[in-house]
């Protein structure tokens, strides 16, 4: 009883990692880009200005955008 137990779940984990190894390389099977070379161009730019708009949204979320109080310039912050 415990040996087939033991074999079900070494099974179940080749299984596993099988699929998680097949569903990671799905861009290889199915292109993500068109075939058209115009329209994957406009799909490129889209891609890219959603990258940049997430790197730009992550900075505003940690204050990274903001100016440094460590700095030796001051900045005023008010309205002058």
């Amino acid at each position: 009883m415990l040996k087939t137990t033991r074999k079900t779940m070494q099974r179940i984990v080749q299984l596993t990692v099988l699929a998680a190894a097949i569903t990671t390389s799905v861009g290889c099977f199915v292109p993500i880009y068109s075939a058209r070379p115009e329209r994957r161009v406009q799909q490129l730019l889209y891609t890219s200005e959603d990258l940049r708009s997430m790197v730009a949204e992550w900075e505003r979320f940690w204050f990274l955008d903001s100016p440094s109080h460590m700095t030796p310039i001051r900045t005023h912050g008010g309205i002058m």
